[in-house]
């Protein structure tokens, strides 16, 4: 792979990343319930894809994956992207935005594993010494007075455990959509991904919590709304799953790549401070704080071994 490419597939990566670290904070602003915030990101976050889409001339057949492989692409939109972002949605209406967003970077952690179990590799050591220290900065958070509340059925315990759900089901998604996103690239799949999304979690979301998403409404909410809507449609799911998806098919080292969601926690909490007056705790600070370490101790593992090997021998 050229320097030139792995250098733009980072940039996208990252760039992906700050969409992904933003959108907790626009559902928040947004004011509207998980699951109705859900149904409206697919829906604007679907039509803005398709545009994309049939805008170019590499993906405009888009109805080729569905032709070629129709139970794979479907299933893995619905039950893997849909049923992820329901969780990730409706678990913010129980836990505060740093909660989820620290909760959901063990995702990569996911992706290793899955990516080990599928194709049956070994994890290498780096990768599981940056994966114990995201699961450290998970157990600070969970201690952040939340055990106390497991006995009650605390709220934000509630929506912990179904941020754990959005990153698990995220982790084998991301491994299981890879060679569909090399096939038939990223803006065709992420767009097929979300109409399908849309499709299911309109008719889930009327049928289970009886919310009819009515698409005409959107202007009809106060301007804070529907702006913050619309950025979740077309910033944090149009273009960040675009950026996001093709950074990540086009490096060998997908595990190692992911890890820039990391930084996911980061950005939420620059976010959350600044803009929704949240009040950021020391243990949460901390949680940060270890999780973004360790994958640093990741990223620089070999040099760091070679300067205490070298250390040693002296």
């Amino acid at each position: 792979m050229g320097s030139g490419l792995a250098l733009r597939a980072y940039g996208a990566t990252f760039l992906g990343v700050l969409g992904h670290g933003s959108s907790e904070f626009f559902a928040v602003l947004s004011g509207v319930g998980g699951v109705e915030v859900s149904v409206w990101r697919f829906l604007v976050g679907g039509t803005c894809l398709l545009i994309v889409a049939l805008a170019m001339k590499s993906s405009r057949d888009l109805l080729r994956p569905v032709r070629e492989q129709p139970v794979r692409v479907i299933g893995l939109s619905v039950l893997g992207m849909a049923l992820g972002q329901l969780l990730f949605h409706w678990s913010l209406d129980f836990a505060s935005v740093v909660q989820v967003a620290t909760v959901v970077t063990t995702m990569p952690i996911v992706t290793v594993l899955a990516h080990s179990l599928i194709h049956r590799t070994a994890i290498p050591v780096p990768k599981i010494v940056s994966g114990l220290g995201a699961l450290c900065g998970v157990t600070l958070l969970l201690t952040d007075g939340y055990l106390s509340q497991l006995e009650f059925g605390g709220e934000a315990l509630t929506g912990i455990i179904m941020a754990v759900g959005c990153a698990t089901i995220g982790g084998f998604y991301l491994v299981l959509v890879k060679p569909l996103v090399v096939a038939y690239g990223a803006i065709r799949m992420t767009a097929l991904t979300f109409i399908f999304g849309a499709a299911a979690l309109w008719i889930t979301a009327g049928l289970f919590w009886n919310i009819w998403v009515d698409p005409s409404s959107l202007f009809d909410r106060p301007p804070r709304a529907y702006l913050s809507i619309l950025t979740l449609g077309i910033w944090n799911t149009c273009l960040g799953f675009i950026l996001w998806l093709w950074g990540l098919s086009a490096v060998p080292d997908m595990g190692r790549i992911n890890y820039l969601f990391f930084l996911k926690p980061v950005v939420a909490t620059i976010l959350s401070y600044l803009f929704l007056t949240a009040v950021i705790s020391p243990i949460q600070l901390a949680a940060i704080a270890t999780v973004c370490g360790f994958v640093l101790i990741e990223i620089f593992y070999d040099r760091i071994k070679s300067i205490l090997l070298g250390l040693k021998a002296v």
